[in-house]
């Protein structure tokens, strides 16, 4: 998709691109580093099938970051993170179900991933911009030429 309305919506897309990933990247890293705490906190938060849960986890906050960021299969891949990040929305922050300040905490950790998910179906409309590698890829084959960016 070519962004020729707005200057320098290549390099806005790859900013939004490792900003929105970047959240996904610091935690899946953490995760992948304490697997077995990881699986614990899956169980503590009432995930189905923690171990299972705690892979998907890794591969969905680590590795689909990287590809957000490298922008590989930018519009799959935001929309999977976002149907993901729905998942971690209804299952880890289930704000109605607490009191006090774990309500309020809950809560704001909720709409955060609601506003996450509204970036995320934003970067799978517009696509990764030039500057990624599906655009490189596009560029060769089709022998070099400009590339739509999308």
């Amino acid at each position: 998709m070519k962004h020729s309305k707005v200057k320098g919506a290549d390099g806005i897309l790859l900013a939004a691109r490792i900003l929105i990933a970047l959240l996904f990247l610091i935690f899946g890293w953490q995760k992948l580093l304490d697997y077995s705490g990881t699986v614990r906190f899956m169980a503590h938060v009432g995930a189905p099938l923690p171990p299972l849960a705690a892979v998907i986890a890794i591969v969905m906050e680590f590795f689909v970051s990287i590809a957000i960021i490298l922008g590989v299969a930018i519009r799959p891949l935001a929309a999977l993170l976002a149907l993901y990040t729905l998942g971690t929305a209804l299952i880890g922050h289930r704000y109605w179900s607490m009191t006090g300040a774990a309500r309020f905490e809950g809560e704001i950790n909720f709409w955060k991933n609601i506003s996450i998910i509204g970036g995320l179906l934003a970067l799978h409309v517009a696509g990764a911009g030039r500057y990624a590698i599906e655009s490189l890829w596009r560029k060769r084959g089709a022998g070099g030429g400009a590339a739509d960016g999308g």
